[in-house]
């Protein structure tokens, strides 16, 4: 199964619909969200052009209420941060880098965590765990990027939008 993981969005309609054109020969079954979507009208967005589950967690620029996420139907909130289960691989997912020896104090035996905050793209490790930031849709500080996980092989490449 792939799976789009996006963060940093900061209200770019603009290269979140390049970012709709670019996964749509992809085959992409859900997308996980990083925070920093920010208003409401990105959220409506994101959950309107992917019909599918999405993951979301909640990053420190959002404006948009927590109940708003919560309403969305494909959207599956996960607060600050979060655990998922895909495909037998543990997952955390939150915004902030500071979250994530929390979710590895809590959940030892996670597989990978996607988290985001920085804009920078960047796979590091961290126990057992593959850590995974896909970088800036949004297109702040850096080019305009993110990830698509192949759940079989656990592989991440990076996309930029062109």
């Amino acid at each position: 199964m792939k799976i789009a993981i996006i963060s940093d969005i900061h209200d770019n309609l603009a290269n979140l619909g390049l970012f709709f054109e670019m996964i749509k020969n992809e085959k992409i079954e859900k997308i996980i969200c990083c925070g920093d979507v920010c208003n409401q009208e990105t959220l409506k967005t994101l959950s309107e052009n992917f019909l599918n589950e999405i993951f979301l967690v909640k990053g420190n620029a959002e404006i948009y209420e927590n109940q708003e996420a919560l309403k969305i139907e494909n959207i599956n909130y996960l607060g600050k941060f979060g655990l998922i289960e895909i495909e037998k691989s543990k997952i955390g997912v939150c915004h902030e880098p500071s979250f994530i020896n929390d979710l590895l104090k809590n959940e030892p035996d996670l597989n990978f965590v996607f988290y985001g905050h920085t804009h920078r793209p960047w796979i590091s490790m961290r126990q057992k765990a593959t850590l995974i930031n896909p970088g800036t849709l949004g297109g702040v500080f850096h080019k305009a990027c993110f990830a698509i996980w192949d759940s079989q092989t656990k592989e991440a490449k990076l996309k930029i939008i062109q």
